[in-house]
């Protein structure tokens, strides 16, 4: 008998215990790498059941595969799921990416820019050897036909009978070590290819095309400004959004760089350890501005109802968006927005990224003669390419990772490269404070805070996006500032210590975004809660 090739044919069988091995013993290593770090912590490490991992994971995936391995289906189905799975084997173990329901949202929501910032060689060269090639092998491959639909059933059954036999074994001898485990690190099963990032995309699609969306509320609807038309200096407030600076590397939150010093003499209102509502832009954004708080935020529910910015246009406010990053979430869908000239060749813009400068371009255009919001969604620390994000500098941080593959880079360089993001972030805030101060028309004030933080590379973790009951406190912890102009905080009777005691304190979230807006135009509506209001506690009566 002929040694079997791939020039032969295999039965769908065969296939399946192939595909399966493979997924078992290449795609999913990230996951064992991560049940290896967690047995080794213990005092005794069980090697015989880190062997059985594998054989429980090729088991399990041979019953998972049997069910979509038919007849004109196998290719169809597999390669496709084959060159997906690479790029999540690829995240899962250079980045520590889980690919759950909230990721699956951040990656539909991606724009082309911030997309392409992720390929380098490192990844070309996994996608290739792991998704393309067994991609092209298997669609080479001829599958045989069985004598018959019984005997094709009959081998699928057996193949399946055999698989569970295994896994009832393991679970014999193992059983406490699987539950213990996964009892204790839930996140696990997230990085089980391909399950959960088809599952989640499966529950995306459901969700997005073939559900009935919730009829649209309007909320605030009583808002108004009293005294609109009292003789008086109209607002102008700068909103910043920043894109993916923690907390951690600010030195007010005890970081040994100081990273802020073009704003250190501005008389600048930092809080400390402020709570962010996601660790993606994608769920940070549209909770921050909508009515809802962390505890109980919605994505359909904000995207169904009036946020801030609706609120306020209806008070008279005049709101305009200004984006640098990858788009307003759909928050800004009811006002003006302007996008960054990216394909300009300029001081700020190379034909494909711009410096956060750029949305400082005609800023003085923009100001309208009355009360404005104007809001800045800064590009500002986002990864993995930071060294895109910031021009040479005087003070920079050496040496720097000026590549997008940051796992390969020391954990000097990368840090030194992000907190050079951070510092660049500070001199384009100076120098809107700059703009402010020069204003005389408005009384003006400047509102920063960041949408998520970041990992760096603390516990093998880089990058956001993780679930945030798991997620590492660099992910979820943000920078927060406030400046006033002395007309804006005589205006709103504010007390300047009261502000600063506040300040020091932990505590504070994305949830006062929502009412320290509304309070800062002074827009007086049923949905405000003064509370979750920065200045509340700190007027003046």
């Amino acid at each position: 008998m002929k040694k079997q090739t791939l020039r032969n044919a295999f039965y769908s069988h065969q296939i399946t215990i192939l595909i399966a091995l493979f997924f078992a013993t290449i795609i999913n290593f990230p996951v064992y790498a991560k049940i290896y770090h967690v047995v080794s912590a213990g005092e005794v490490i069980r090697w015989v059941f880190l062997v059985s991992v594998p054989v429980f994971f090729f088991c399990a995936l041979i019953i998972i595969f049997s069910l979509f391995t038919w007849p004109y289906l196998t290719k169809l189905v597999f390669i496709p799921i084959i060159l997906l799975s690479s790029i999540v084997s690829y995240s899962s173990y250079h980045y520590g990416t889980l690919f759950d329901d909230s990721m699956i949202v951040n990656i539909f929501q991606t724009d082309y820019n911030e997309a392409i910032s992720y390929l380098n060689i490192s990844f070309a060269t996994w996608f290739i050897s792991v998704g393309v090639i067994p991609s092209i092998v298997l669609y080479k491959v001829k599958i045989k036909k069985d004598r018959s639909a019984i005997m094709f059933l009959l081998n699928k059954i057996k193949v399946i009978m055999c698989s569970v036999v295994i896994i009832f074994f393991i679970a014999l001898f193992y059983y406490k070590d699987y539950a213990s485990i996964g009892r204790n690190n839930s996140y696990l099963k997230k990085m089980i290819i391909p399950n959960e990032f088809v599952y989640s995309t499966y529950k995306y699609i459901k969700h997005q095309y073939f559900t009935t969306p919730i009829v649209y509320r309007e909320i605030g609807r009583d808002a108004i400004i009293p005294n609109a038309d009292q003789a008086r200096k109209p607002k102008l407030v700068i909103m910043v959004v920043g894109e993916t600076a923690r907390a951690q590397n600010y030195l007010v939150n005890g970081y040994v760089r100081n990273t802020t010093p073009f704003t250190e003499d501005k008389n600048v209102y930092s809080f400390k350890n402020v709570s962010s509502c996601g660790t993606a832009t994608a769920i940070s954004v549209p909770c921050m501005f909508s009515a809802l708080n962390r505890s109980n935020y919605d994505h359909d529910i904000a995207n169904s109802q009036d946020n801030v910015l609706d609120i306020l246009q209806r008070a008279g406010v005049d709101v305009l968006w200004k984006d640098n990053d990858g788009g307003d979430k759909k928050v800004a869908k009811h006002v003006i927005k302007k996008m960054a000239p990216r394909s300009d060749n300029n001081d700020f813009c190379d034909g494909t990224n711009c410096f956060d400068e750029v949305l400082l371009n005609k800023l003085a255009q923009d100001i309208k003669p009355q009360d404005q919001l104007i809001i800045l969604h800064f590009n500002g620390s986002h990864g993995p390419t930071y060294f895109k994000r910031y021009p040479k500098m005087e003070h920079e941080f050496t040496p720097t990772c000026d590549r997008s593959d940051i796992e390969n880079c020391s954990t000097d360089q990368i840090v030194n490269t992000y907190d050079n993001t951070i510092l660049y972030t500070d001199l384009v805030l100076s120098k809107i404070i700059s703009k402010l101060k020069n204003e005389t028309q408005h009384s003006t004030a400047m509102f920063y805070i960041s949408d998520h933080g970041e990992s760096l590379g603390e516990n093998g973790l880089y990058l956001h996006g993780m679930p945030y009951s798991i997620a590492p406190k660099y992910q979820k912890t943000v920078p927060m500032m406030l400046w006033m102009s002395n007309d804006f905080k005589k205006d709103m009777h504010i007390s300047t210590q009261c502000l600063q005691n506040l300040a020091n304190k932990n505590g504070l979230s994305q949830d006062y975004v929502f009412h320290t807006i509304l309070s800062l135009l002074n827009v007086k509506t049923e949905v405000y809660n003064p509370s979750l209001d920065l200045l509340s506690t700190c007027k003046i009566q």
